[in-house]
């Protein structure tokens, strides 16, 4: 059974608002400092599920925010296509090798998933991973590199060297069949075996015929040079959290190879950054995904502290209410996941962001109605901030508004990209207004 929640207590959202916005204080003074001195990075972190891992709704949100705080990078990203999923359209990913993946919503094994929620690892080299930006607003001078326990796995290349190698080569002829000719006394001629010029011509038996051509490798030598192409490691640096390297000139290609000391390779992401002051909006999300399949995964939170974040926006319902799960435990969950979080020292302002409207296998879904009241319910006694987008997009009495207007989707869960990039337009204009009425008032 469903448990319906008592808000009569709670104080409700200013429409248009982040509710409970006096936790992002912190956030909105560097925020503000940095309008004004232009000199820091300021790092924001979404994580969510499918909603999220087409990276629709939250480039919008990252194109917005950077088009007035300033672009400092593009953030955390991840090889999805080799991990044969979507992902975001600003970059590409391809490798001349397989790679093998596993997500943190299937039971939990020993695999590296941490930081994107997807784990990609080859145990062996001779892979050449080749990145490319495609949006030129992500052009990054800086690239980190994030493994498991920070091991050094990866070298970085931006471009190749041709070595040579002198050798030698047999001289081949070709050797016109005249009439009456077998090969025993062509192979006498040359000085070489019938086999050979067998092998050499794919011929099955020894029949030849005149007027055909064969080819014919002499004794004679010729000196030959081979050329090979070697991709140039780039010289890397590390700290605690990564492997990183910076270039003087803004990239849009880079290569991942081999670290020749390791034996296997594990890739949890790759973070993007440019010699520039503003925000960086990484967006971390998974198909299917539920706090406790992020829960599951010690390292996803320790490796949440190589991305530095400054505020954290969570946007998880959907799959809960799929295995009705109640309100009360949807919020176990989300303390849960909170706790995590803390116990690695990452003490920041949260904006939790309600469900979306959606159905649940084409019935009404009051399972994320519940949610979103007990979010709200839970903001101010917990601490964190709410942005309430199940009322913002009309709530369940509002769905079928939504498929009018093209958009959700077929499945009445997923939204199209023109609903993706709404949501992504109605956060931004709520966090503006919180911020501008912060400002106001200090």
């Amino acid at each position: 059974m469903i448990q319906k929640v008592d808000t009569a207590k709670a104080e409700a959202p200013i429409e248009g608002q982040i509710y409970n916005a006096q936790v992002l204080k912190s956030f909105f003074e560097k925020l503000e400092q940095n309008e004004s001195q232009k000199n820091q990075k300021i790092n924001i972190v979404h994580i969510g599920d499918s909603h999220i891992q087409g990276d629709l709704m939250t480039n919008e949100i990252r194109k917005n925010l950077q088009q007035r705080f300033g672009n400092a990078g593009r953030g955390l990203v991840f090889p999805y296509q080799l991990a044969k999923t979507n992902g975001s359209y600003n970059e590409r990913f391809k490798s001349n090798r397989g790679w093998e993946s596993y997500r943190n919503i299937l039971p939990f094994k020993s695999n590296p998933v941490g930081l994107s929620g997807i784990g990609l690892w080859r145990d062996s080299g001779g892979f050449v991973m080749e990145m490319n930006v495609k949006d030129p607003a992500y052009n990054f001078n800086t690239i980190k590199i994030i493994t498991p326990q920070n091991q050094d796995m990866f070298d970085l290349a931006v471009s190749s060297k041709i070595n040579s190698i002198q050798t030698t080569e047999r001289r081949v002829i070709t050797h016109k069949i005249k009439k009456g000719e077998v090969l025993g006394t062509i192979a006498d001629k040359y000085n070489v075996s019938v086999a050979e010029i067998k092998r050499d011509n794919r011929l099955k038996s020894n029949n030849i015929r005149a007027g055909r051509t064969l080819k014919i490798a002499t004794n004679e030598t010729r000196p030959k040079t081979i050329s090979m192409s070697e991709f140039v490691p780039l010289t890397i640096e590390s700290d605690s959290f990564s492997h990183y390297y910076n270039s003087d000139n803004a990239l849009s290609r880079i290569f991942l190879i081999p670290n020749k000391e390791a034996s296997n390779y594990e890739l949890n992401g790759l973070v993007l950054e440019k010699d520039a002051s503003g925000v960086i909006y990484s967006s971390i999300g998974v198909n299917g995904a539920k706090y406790s399949d992020y829960n599951k995964y010690p390292l996803f939170f320790e490796q949440l502290k190589a991305l530095h974040p400054d505020l954290l926006i969570f946007s998880l319902g959907t799959n809960e209410s799929y295995d009705h799960l109640d309100a009360s435990s949807y919020i176990k969950e989300l303390r849960d996941f909170i706790s995590n979080i803390k116990a690695q020292k990452i003490d920041v302002p949260i904006i939790v962001m309600t469900p979306a409207p959606s159905l649940l296998r084409r019935k009404p879904n009051y399972y994320i109605s519940d949610y979103a009241k007990q979010i709200i319910d839970t903001a101010q006694k917990d601490g964190f901030a709410v942005w309430d987008l199940y009322d913002e997009f009309g709530g369940m009495s509002g769905i079928k508004q939504l498929k009018v207007q093209g958009l959700i989707g077929p499945d009445w869960v997923h939204y199209s990209k023109k609903g993706y990039e709404k949501q992504g337009n109605l956060f931004t204009q709520a966090f503006f207004k919180t911020y501008d009425n912060f400002k106001l008032k200090n």
